[in-house]
């Protein structure tokens, strides 16, 4: 067996298994994680001394969910067509010594020999065995494995648990090779930790142990402690489709589909993403027979006037149109005639899936719906669907491919617009904050992780001129100014009553800072014997007070206009009580 046209995971784990030695992979799906494992297993179990006795397990590899566990054990068999007795003993669902036994039997009774080639009783073979509920029961599952006797178990964790615990199930220390946990990050999302403690207090000590999983969580970490002995760490990044790809596709997608749509629904995640979008977004669509498609929004903080105006002008267009919206406008509403429905962000709940899906192609109307989805761990949503009876297919069109110069090109027109006016650039934060914290909050959080972002291509695909200060960022080591040259000290508001706030603010902060300054240095120029002291403790004030000021400018900055007007009376009333009390005589007693 070769190990040629490697993944970079597969290139990595395979030394390290075959040196005897423990390994915890950090990958995405679709990284070649299943041969990294799988590959070094038939190798192990191939070059023993010895054939695995009847009824002893060689190497165990555990998945979370059935259909996972169900595709590797397909990816092994189909491996094991290239290992011609590995391949006769599968295809006869027989432990080799007995298929070997049998055959004797028939020759030495003058039957006819069978037409399955018969290898050496010492030949070593991999036979693996399936542990997953639904085809068939825990009794069946343990009669099926001392019939067969397999040296290979791939299972969910509560079927190979009731397997090895009968008696008659052997995990010796001289022979068993292999323990693979697969998506371990899944497998404690769902529950399956003491199972997995279980399973681990079972096997021998001494024993090769891989852990793969595409983030290695603090839960992550726990297991890792307690499964693997001084494990080699090894992280591996692929890079597929980038999020800073999905509105060049909408822009392709809208120009290229026929006919064009008449009625076209977006669906964001948050209200400050459409938000911030409406302004964004018609920048990227296309002309179709000199027409362009007109966008309005809907979303839950609007005013009931604005949100009423904008539905009825989408419900009664004429002519293509787009509504950008969040959840407020997947179910409930009545709207004829919707051709296309785009979900950038798939829904927080699954139901909700639905829903967004049916408003397109109502009373007999073709209709269709498109969820983006990233490569990887992402793509793991389509069985998710699949498990709650919503299948999907995967919609191919060449022509709605799209490279990393249309991605650079969209950014760039977003920022555009951006640049001429600050709020843009407000709006583009708190909408980029607000769609992570709701990323990060899926009930599928074991298929949308953040820790699998490329922050750098977000900040891209989202057209921002720098990444927002946020806690999900205090890892990224990356450029946090996204490699865009902003003077930020002119970039100011297209409304001219908040430029000349921000300007003012700016003086006086600028003054501010002089004369403290200027003040701290007069003080420690005055030479005293116990000075020092005195002067670090000037020092300190000053740069406590230029915080102060530089926060109190930034959170000026960000406020509305009627947030602002709020505080400013509340700074009246405040002053107005101080001086009251100056005013107020001291107090004596009680006398009249």
């Amino acid at each position: 067996m070769g190990f040629d046209r490697m993944t970079p995971v597969q290139a990595s784990c395979i030394p390290l298994f075959v040196g005897h030695k423990d390994v915890v992979v950090e990958a995405v799906t679709g990284s070649g994680k299943t041969l990294a494992f799988l590959i070094p297993i038939v190798e192990k179990i191939l070059r023993l001394d010895e054939r695995t006795k009847k009824h002893h397990v060689a190497s165990i590899v555990v998945s979370p969910t059935t259909e996972l566990a169900r595709q590797i054990h397909q990816v092994l068999s189909a491996l094991l067509t290239f290992h011609p007795p590995s391949k006769s003993a599968l295809d006869s669902e027989e432990h080799p010594e007995r298929l070997q036994n049998r055959v004797e039997q028939e020759r030495g009774t003058g039957e006819e020999k069978t037409e399955r080639q018969i290898y050496p009783a010492k030949t070593s073979v991999v036979l693996p065995q399936l542990l997953v509920a639904g085809d068939v029961s825990p009794a069946q599952d343990l009669r099926r494995f001392l019939q067969n006797s397999p040296n290979v178990l791939i299972a969910t964790p509560g079927r190979l648990l009731d397997l090895i615990s009968s008696p008659h199930v052997q995990c010796p220390q001289s022979l068993f090779e292999m323990l693979v946990l697969d998506e371990a990050d899944r497998l404690l999302d769902m529950g399956f930790k003491d199972n997995l403690q279980k399973i681990i207090q079972r096997l021998p000590k001494q024993r090769r142990t891989g852990l793969f999983s595409a983030t290695v969580s603090e839960a992550v970490d726990q297991i890792i402690r307690v499964g693997l002995r001084n494990p080699v760490k090894i992280a591996v990044k692929v890079k597929g489709l980038d999020a800073s790809q999905k509105l060049p596709s909408i822009q392709k997608l809208l120009s290229f589909i026929g006919p064009a749509p008449l009625k076209t629904i977006i669906y964001l995640s948050t209200c400050a993403a459409v938000d911030y979008f409406q302004h964004t977004l018609p920048l990227l669509l296309p002309r179709r027979n000199e027409q362009t498609f007109s966008l309005v929004s809907l979303h839950g903080k609007q005013q009931q006037k604005i949100r009423q105006k904008n539905f009825a002008k989408f419900a009664n267009s004429t002519s293509p149109i787009i509504l950008l919206t969040t959840d407020v406008a997947a179910r409930g509403l009545d709207i004829p005639q919707v051709d296309l429905v785009l979900q950038i962000d798939p829904p927080n709940d699954p139901k909700v899936f639905l829903h967004r899906c049916g408003r397109a192609g109502r009373a007999g109307r073709k209709g269709l719906s498109i969820v983006f989805l990233q490569p990887g761990r992402e793509e793991d949503y389509l069985q998710f669907l699949d498990i709650r009876k919503t299948p999907l297919s995967t919609f191919s069109q060449a022509w709605a491919d799209t490279s990393d110069q249309d991605a650079r090109a969209a950014a760039e027109k977003m920022r555009e617009v951006v640049l001429t006016d600050r709020t843009l650039h407000e709006k583009a934060q708190r909408a980029f904050v607000s769609w992570a914290k709701a990323y990060s909050k899926h009930q599928a959080s074991s298929i949308f992780r953040l820790a699998d972002q490329d922050w750098a291509d977000l900040g891209q695909a989202w057209g921002l001129l720098k990444l927002p200060k946020m806690p999900e960022l205090r890892k990224f080591d990356g450029d946090k100014s996204l490699g865009v040259q902003v003077d930020w000290d002119v970039y100011g508001y297209k409304d001219k009553v908040r430029e000349q706030n921000r300007q003012k603010i700016m003086v006086e902060v600028g003054i501010v800072e002089k004369d403290v300054t200027r003040q701290a240095a007069s003080r420690k120029n005055v030479k005293r014997a116990w000075s020092q002291k005195h002067d670090q403790q000037d020092e300190r004030v000053t740069k406590r007070t230029k915080r102060q000021k530089k926060r109190e400018s930034e959170r000026w900055e960000s406020m509305t206009g009627e947030e602002r007007k709020k505080h400013q009376q509340l700074e009246a009333m405040i002053q107005q009580v101080r001086q009251m009390n100056q005013q107020t005589d001291d107090f004596e007693d009680f006398a009249d």
